[in-house]
């Protein structure tokens, strides 16, 4: 039912037909790595841009503020120490001094609102001083007593609360005009609260605006990758349709040939012993020509992964033995001897025939890799307790036959050689 329901979607019929083309699965997993590589190279833009950017709008909003905090509070100390009616004693300890003001320092205008309080030497609020409607965290002296312990200018960011919100703190020591030490501190607090409402904006733009960019290109990766896998496919598609026309047609006169052959080999009494070996020898070829064939279709079928495979539970030491049987004309011939060992049961889950096909081309490129008088060693193992499902790895295995026999042959001569046994073991 449900089928039916989406088959007239566009992209479900597209979907459905690139799965049913040969070599579908290796496709999809380079379609799906380029997608993600894709994401990833955008995804590291992003968020390059959108620190650089975040960092950069910060700096350009807060900036302003430390300076014009850093200035008033220089001012601030000078007008303590010139203006002072009791010469190193804070003008806001005056009984009727308004809270957290200062008059405007000369020549320093304010530009921004702020408050400000005077700490003594010891870093505590003096218990008359005017502090009323000041927030209990800008009154906090932990800043204050900082200042004190190093001589510089400290700051930090509190939360005001109410309307004020968050508050930048400056806190400047007022050095003791009539010898070491200091006489107070003059802590200035300015508003951020509209800084820090404009970067929590900017940030979630930027997560949004990141978020959908992600989504975007990994849907245009999907639709790029295949673009640009349409030719490897077509290239793929045509391939696995040549070999699989080319073994047909070789089959039927190979066919045809070594049954000419073997019908003019009746009469070999009649023949001159020449003709006959040459008979034989069109008759060997013939069948050497029609297994290469044979293994044309056998790679073309497994390419195909629409293909139908058979999967029943197999013996792993009977195809071994069975493969080292069929094996043993052409071993002997090279006088190679062809040993099979196994310790334990190794089952698997799979095609029979195509494991059978898998051994036997391993052997064989065994046995032709290898020296004159030398051996082959099959060992079964089994790794782990449970069954293997093998289709996957008995399709790898017969690809890469050759490959793998090369570099465990034995045979010096070959560029992938080196000394040692063929194991034919179930992969990690």
């Amino acid at each position: 039912m449900y089928r039916s329901r989406f088959a007239w979607w566009p992209l479900h019929r597209r979907r459905g037909r690139l799965a049913q083309e040969p070599g579908a699965a290796m496709f999809q997993g380079l379609r799906v790595s380029l997608t993600l590589w894709y994401c990833v190279v955008l995804g590291a833009a992003l968020v390059l841009f959108g620190v650089a950017l975040y960092f950069g709008v910060q700096y350009s909003l807060l900036t302003p503020i430390e300076n014009d905090a850093a200035g008033h509070a220089r001012a601030h100390v000078g007008q303590w120490l010139s203006e002072s009616p009791f010469r190193g004693a804070c003008p806001l300890l005056a009984p009727y001094a308004p809270p957290g003001q200062f008059g405007a320092p000369s020549g320093q205008p304010f530009t921004m609102n702020e408050i400000v309080v005077c700490f003594d030497q010891n870093g505590s609020l003096p218990s008359y001083e005017n502090t009323t409607g000041l927030p209990s965290a800008f009154l906090n002296n932990n800043l204050v007593k900082s200042a004190l312990s190093t001589g510089q200018p400290a700051t930090d960011t509190v939360n005001g609360g109410g309307t004020r919100g968050s508050i930048y703190r400056y806190a400047q020591v007022v050095p003791n005009p009539k010898g070491s030490g200091y006489v107070g501190v003059v802590l200035i607090g300015e508003s951020i609260q509209a800084q820090q409402n404009a970067l929590s904006l900017l940030l979630n733009l930027l997560l949004a605006i990141g978020g959908v960019a992600l989504l975007g290109a990994g849907l245009g990766g999907l639709f790029l990758a295949n673009r640009a896998l349409a030719p490897a496919r077509l290239a793929w598609s045509n391939q696995q349709r040549f070999i699989a026309d080319a073994a047909h047609e070789l089959r039927t006169p190979l066919t045809l040939l070594r049954a000419d052959a073997e019908v003019l080999l009746r009469s070999r009494e009649q023949l001159a012993a020449e003709d006959a070996a040459l008979l034989e020898d069109i008759v060997a070829e013939a069948n050497h020509m029609g297994t290469l064939a044979s293994n044309l279709l056998t790679l073309a079928r497994l390419d195909n992964s629409s293909s139908h495979q058979e999967h029943e539970v197999v013996d792993l030491e009977d195809v071994a033995h069975a493969g080292a049987r069929r094996i043993q004309a052409l071993a002997e011939q090279r006088e190679i001897s062809v040993q099979v060992e196994s310790n334990e049961t190794a089952l698997v889950i799979g095609d029979p025939t195509l494991l059978e096909q898998a051994v036997l081309a391993l052997l064989d490129n065994a046995i032709k890799y290898n020296r004159h008088g030398g051996h082959v060693t099959v060992r079964t193992r089994r790794y782990g307790p449970g069954t293997l499902h093998c289709a996957e790895h008995c399709r790898s295995s017969w690809r890469h036959a050759e490959r793998d026999q090369h570099a465990r042959s034995g045979d010096d001569r070959h560029p992938y050689a080196a000394p040692g046994t063929w194991e034919f073991d179930r992969p990690p």
